[in-house]
């Protein structure tokens, strides 16, 4: 194979000579191009070619799954009037590489379908796929047909037991290493990995001292093998141990160390790899460039994640990806959008952190908004964490449309419902108002867990369901799941709910005594909440005093409500002080403080409080709701004229007043 530079001055001299260059040579240089980051030069060569070869093909298709272009590598691939083992390789490679998991099944279906020859690279390709789908039957159906076709090497072996650890099977992974007649360094490496990453710590290290050899993969393994299991004196050991025994690092070494500087928030740490980086020239290895710019997000230095991304010789989705989510995580969300922007082919999480981030600013609409062109744009690519954000943005805008159409995604493209799924449906039907819906996605998840129990609970709870939330909360904990916090603040909203207090008040004392579990100032609030409710003035009063910490906001809210809906102004006026001066901007509480002191006739103390509120010129945000027409949002807010239809909105409601008006003259009129 010849060099870049070789390659270069061939081409050159071709040229110049006037003469076309066998296609074998033309082949080499396109090679030589991708594998140098000059793919454009590489097409260009590829589009001028008079004649073309598989050989052709499979370099071009190569060279854009080696520049993190899948899309150009997939056009080709359709294109390419002729294909053999390596182009279905290299296509299916990338598809994996790229989280494009349904079309590499797709693919190596069609592959089989075509009689193409699958060699040892197809099949440990798929075994790592069935490793990441955690589906174990898949990755069977691949060792049966090993088995049948009398294949195997040590690669394959170690990919199947790669496969069987990470789909948590470790026993039958000991059983194959067992079975093997020669064991070489490529399967126990696998085998050493599979012990850590089972938990097996001991069993991973005694093999490994045990080894005659130990590579760079060895090593890599231990290290990573403490990195995932949260022992970062250990992995820091083995790094330092792998630098004295003379063994070369490589960018899967300090991708672990990388993890766990993010994972101590260790800038120092990340720093230092930074430094080994640069020195060994690895810096355009995507797998460390992500890892760098992962490690500086989280550590809140941005200015270093944006130097190493400008820094990259070229520029490669999933770093740029991880730049994404490092600015919609800070709450940066102009800065996120506009990276994504500059992204040519952008994946599901690069969808995912924009459109949390915006879920996070509460932005429902810029979210949901986003979430519809993700459908439009990206429709073969959706996976589980998308869905749940976008079943997030309808639950926070009410959206039951189109909620509604993300469940019918789910039903048609056969995506099961998980816990996670399930939550979220359950979630977003509960908020847009559908109790019923959201029980039959309660009914219909098989393997529930505590977060779906406390949505459901808080969902009857807020749909004023108080016995069927109670009956539920015993139902769990019959069925062995022990109640959180969170539990028990749904709980609660439901007793509040309905003026439960002897209720309420048990389950505050068993979730201290049966459960073990402090009362938090969430849990206080609701408690004062369904005291002032049930006119219990009395002991809202004794738990507020008797609280271990300082009261926040929230429980003097609670409190505040609590008086005003039982006439105890002078009670509110004990804890005026200390809330106006823990929300000094929510002009919400002065109008509150003011409107009780009006109900009672106190004038003096109203006109205080709206001196207060101008001295500091607070002001209440106004109301404000919002309704779907045909996919467009319509927002509301009081005293608003700004809508483009505000002239019809308010002759409707003119209409209904005096509709209104009407009705009530009738009803007196009956009524006498």
């Amino acid at each position: 194979m010849r060099s870049f530079k070789e390659c270069v001055r061939l081409q050159t001299f071709f040229i110049k000579a006037a003469v076309v260059a066998p296609v074998h040579v033309l082949n080499q240089i396109i090679d030589a191009y991708s594998k140098n980051w000059f793919i454009h030069e590489a097409r260009q060569l590829f589009d001028e070619m008079p004649e073309r070869n598989v050989f052709t093909w499979n370099n071009m298709i190569n060279g854009y799954i080696i520049n993190n272009d899948l899309f150009e590598a997939r056009g080709l691939f359709e294109l390419a009037t002729e294909k053999d083992t390596v182009s279905y390789n290299s296509i299916i490679s990338g598809c994996t590489r790229n989280g494009c998991m349904e079309e590499a099944v797709d693919l190596f279906r069609e592959m089989q379908a075509n009689s193409i020859r699958m060699d040892e690279f197809t099949l440990t390709t798929m075994l790592n796929l069935a490793a990441k789908l955690s589906e174990l039957s898949y990755g069977k159906q691949i060792q049966s047909f090993l088995v049948k076709t009398a294949t195997s090497s040590g690669f394959l072996c170690s990919s199947i037991i790669d496969m069987y650890s990470k789909c948590g099977n470790l026993d039958d992974a000991v059983r194959l290493f067992g079975e093997m007649s020669e064991k070489d360094l490529v399967s126990t490496n696998a085998m050493v990995g599979a012990y850590f990453r089972n938990g097996q710590l001991q069993q991973g290290l005694k093999l490994f001292k045990e080894m005659d050899i130990h590579d760079t993969v060895s090593w890599n393994t231990v290290l990573s093998g403490y990195v995932l299991t949260g022992d970062p004196e250990k992995a820091l050991e083995v790094f330092i141990d792998m630098a004295q025994s003379g063994v070369p690092q490589n960018g899967h070494t300090y991708g672990s160390i990388l993890t766990l500087s993010a994972s101590l928030k260790n800038v120092r740490l990340a720093k230092s790899v930074h430094a080994c980086v640069l020195r060994n020239g690895l810096v355009s290895n995507s797998f460390i460039t992500r890892g760098l710019i992962d490690v500086y997000c989280k550590c809140g230095n941005l200015k270093h994640a944006e130097f190493v991304a400008h820094e990259i010789p070229h520029e490669n989705a999933y770093s740029i990806t991880s730049l994404i989510v490092g600015h919609a995580n800070r709450g940066n969300l102009y800065e996120a959008s506009r990276v994504f922007d500059l992204l040519p082919e952008k994946n599901t999480v690069a969808w995912t952190a924009l459109i949390t981030g915006h879920l996070r600013l509460q932005q429902s609409d810029i979210a949901l908004s986003l979430f519809r062109e993700f459908q439009k744009k990206e429709a073969t690519k959706t996976d589980e964490l998308i869905l749940i954000s976008g079943l997030g943005a309808c639950a926070l805008q009410a959206a039951f449309e189109h909620g509604k159409q993300i469940h019918s995604y789910i039903i048609r493209k056969h995506i099961q419902v998980n816990e996670k799924i399930g939550n979220a449906l359950l979630d977003m039907y509960s908020k847009c108002g559908n109790i019923r819906y959201a029980e039959e996605i309660f009914r219909k998840v098989m393997n529930r867990d505590l977060v779906l129990y406390n949505s459901m609970i808080a969902g009857y709870a807020n749909h004023g369901r108080e016995m069927d939330a109670i009956n539920l909360f015993e139902e769990m904990i019959q069925e062995g799941k022990k109640p959180d916090e969170i539990s028990f603040i749904a709980i609660f909203s439901a007793c509040r709910h309905a003026g439960l207090v002897v209720e309420g008040e048990n389950f505050f004392n068993c979730m201290v005594t049966d459960h073990g579990i402090s009362p938090g100032l969430d849990h206080y609030a609701c408690m004062i909440d369904l005291f002032g409710r049930s006119n219990c003035m009395d002991k809202a009063e004794d738990m507020i005093k008797n609280i271990p910490q300082e009261p926040d906001a929230i429980v003097l809210g609670a409190f505040l409500n609590a008086c005003r809906i039982n006439g105890k102004t002078k009670l509110a006026g004990v804890v005026e002080e200390k809330l106006l001066s823990l929300e000094a901007d929510n002009g919400a509480r002065y109008v509150q403080f003011a409107n009780l002191y009006a109900a009672e006739g106190m004038w003096s103390e109203m006109g205080r409080i709206r001196g207060k509120m101008r001295g500091k010129e607070v002001k209440k945000f106004a109301g404000c709701s919002w309704i779907h027409v045909q996919d467009k949002l319509f927002t509301f807010t009081a005293g608003d004229s700004s809508c483009s239809e505000a002239q019809a909105v308010y002759a409707t409601l003119e209409s209904l007043n005096e509709e209104m008006k009407r009705v009530q003259f009738s009803c007196k009129v009956l009524e006498h």
